[in-house]
């Protein structure tokens, strides 16, 4: 196992403890379809529970595992060091097509994408991610580039309001976005206890009592703060186009923006002819790129989620590409 482009990151000699339970574990490894010979990208190493099982099951093959948290490299890293199968990589899945570039590796046999926030990430308070604890309003997966906080205190009103609507679905997004100007005119919204109150005062006391009223904003922070959108269907594009006939694209998501990206992606995929229905022959030329091996998405069993409460919002979804 080697590990690549730490560029400043903790790499395996300063490991640390990245807590994280892989969703779906078996179920995503069977929906793999692993060859013991194959190529295959983890493109999100996360605490390389994943990873781990699948270069297990390779013989001859190589596994390329991606994170863009120098945390979750050094702990994958470390999992992984008696694997000599896998090779792991601080790279974001975004960029996977110039990884296999450089490994000179034309097509792969399978991805896998578990998409969103680890145990870690949520649990580490100088991370920023959660409301549950007063920590500096960070929310980066790489570490590096703009902050949360960053966000907060500079975007006009609409572009927050924007982004509470888009990607936290919040009803009272201009309220809560009231709020912080108001805050912010006094002084900057520095830390996640800051803005988790701003937040609940701002909204009805009823909206209050159905979960923290913090959620959806921080979620919808987090998604702009990371670029998590567009990264999800750049690398959707990306893997598909890097599968070879047969391969298999594996997507894990947690909530329903990314699961309509995956869902829209996998479908255009599978799309044939889109002749109109009164055509007597198809003249589009059209074939399908790609066959769902799933045809629902898979979701976590009882004993996962009584195992693993936040596995909750998983859904699994696969794709195979078909060879013309």
């Amino acid at each position: 196992m080697r590990i690549e482009n730490c560029r400043g990151a903790r790499c395996a000699s300063d490991f640390v403890e990245f807590h994280h339970i892989p969703v779906l574990l078996e179920e995503t490894v069977r929906a793999l379809e692993i060859k013991p010979e194959g190529i295959y990208v983890d493109g999100t190493a996360g605490g390389g529970g994943h990873s781990l099982v699948i270069a297990k099951r390779l013989t001859t093959g190589k596994l390329f595992s991606l994170d863009r948290d120098p945390d979750a490299v050094a702990t994958a890293a470390d999992r992984l060091s008696a694997t000599p199968r896998a090779e792991v990589i601080h790279a974001n899945f975004t960029d996977m097509g110039e990884v296999l570039r450089r490994k000179n590796i034309g097509a792969v046999d399978g991805v896998l994408l578990d998409i969103g926030v680890s145990s870690h990430q949520l649990d580490t308070p100088g991370r920023g991610f959660s409301f549950h604890a007063d920590s500096p309003l960070d929310m980066r997966m790489s570490q590096s580039g703009r902050t949360a906080a960053e966000l907060v205190n500079t975007l006009s009103p609409d572009e927050l309001a924007k982004i509470l609507f888009l990607y936290g679905e919040e009803k009272f997004a201009h309220r809560i976005v009231n709020a912080i100007i108001r805050a912010r005119e006094r002084r900057a919204v520095e830390t996640t206890g800051e803005l988790a109150e701003i937040i609940s005062n701002a909204v009805p006391a009823a909206y209050r009592r159905d979960g923290h009223p913090a959620r959806k904003t921080f979620q919808a922070l987090r998604i702009a703060t990371n670029g998590e959108l567009d990264n999800l269907q750049t690398g959707l594009e990306v893997a598909f186009d890097f599968l070879k006939p047969g391969g298999v694209l594996a997507v894990i998501d947690f909530h329903s923006l990314e699961d309509r990206i995956v869902k829209r992606f996998f479908a255009q995929k599978a799309k044939g002819c889109i002749c109109p229905p009164d055509c007597p022959i198809c003249i589009c030329g059209r074939i399908p790129e790609g066959e769902l091996t799933l045809k629902k998405p898979i979701t976590p069993s009882s004993d996962e989620l009584r195992d693993n409460p936040r596995s909750r919002s998983a859904k699994l979804r696969a794709i195979r590409r078909i060879d013309h």
